[in-house]
């Protein structure tokens, strides 16, 4: 058991709240904690992240697998990282309450960017879930890791590409995916387990060499690569102007009559910088 005191505001029960959204993860908002599976070594491991706190003084409780307390630090490190415990929240609060997003910054307040747990996972989420209704692209993904991932204590844990390598399109058509999707996949992680593409180099580079980097894989686009710098991977700057639902969010909050033009949406950057990803994600929490 360890126990983790991190700087207000920290809204956790609004982070349950959007995690629950996956009916791969497994919580309780009332018990207000939540099961993250995690690899150390490549090794899964299931941390319990019980939140005891307010979110004016955030508390937490890590309740980890009998393994090699050597292990312990990297564990703590990657749920941090997972959790975006070492981002002040308050001064991003302060930031946009001198902004024209300032209601929606009240309304969601001390909401933090929480990562997928691994950049894979994101690359493959993203891919499932592109020209996807939400529902049905998280019934895809269930699906996807029930069938080739695996499982501890309950939890689920995605296939490691290596797995995803060896499959065929006709293994990933059986559960429902286009000849496309499946073949985006396979290749992708044939391609990580030759070497040529390394996920986890991927966390010390800049969002122009990842974005470089990326395009090279067929079935991964801007939108894709985006969305991976901002969830998989915690980047703090990014807007995704060609986003519907961040155009309508912001339709509705400013009381316009049509959607915002790319330009219309460029001029309001720079009042948010640099944190652009805030505004996505409080833009899309607007209209959940």
């Amino acid at each position: 058991m360890h126990t983790v005191n991190i700087q207000g505001p920290y809204n956790f029960d609004l982070v349950l709240s959007r995690l629950a959204l996956d009916p791969l993860h497994v919580l309780d908002k009332e018990e207000r904690w939540v099961k993250v599976p995690i690899r150390i070594y490549n090794q899964p491991i299931v941390v319990k992240v019980q939140a005891d706190g307010t979110t004016e003084n955030p508390v937490f409780r890590l309740e980890l697998d009998e393994i090699d307390p050597s292990f312990h630090v990297l564990i703590i490190k990657e749920i941090r990282r997972i959790f975006r415990w070492d981002v002040s929240m308050l001064a991003i609060h302060e930031h946009f309450q001198k902004t024209n997003l300032n209601q929606i910054f009240d309304q969601h307040y001390g909401t933090p960017i929480v990562l997928d747990f691994h950049p894979y996972n994101s690359l493959v989420q993203c891919i499932i879930h592109q020209q996807l209704n939400l529902k049905f692209a998280f019934t895809l993904t269930k699906r996807f890791v029930t069938t080739y991932g695996s499982e501890k204590n309950g939890v689920w844990f995605y296939p490691l590409p290596e797995t995803v390598a060896k499959l065929t399109v006709e293994d990933l058509r059986a559960l429902q995916f286009t000849t496309r999707k499946a073949e985006y996949i396979i290749d992708l992680s044939k391609e990580i387990e030759k070497g040529n593409l390394n996920i986890d180099s991927l966390y010390e580079k800049s969002d122009e060499e990842i974005m470089t980097e990326l395009l090279r894989y067929r079935g991964i686009g801007q939108w894709t690569i985006q969305n991976v710098l901002l969830f998989g991977l915690g980047r703090n700057n990014l807007f995704p102007i060609a986003d519907i639902g961040i155009q309508n969010a912001i339709k509705k909050l400013l009381q316009l009559e049509q959607k915002p033009t790319k330009e219309e949406m460029e001029a309001m950057l720079p009042e948010w910088h640099p944190y652009l990803s805030y505004a996505s994600l409080y833009l899309w929490r607007s209209i959940e």
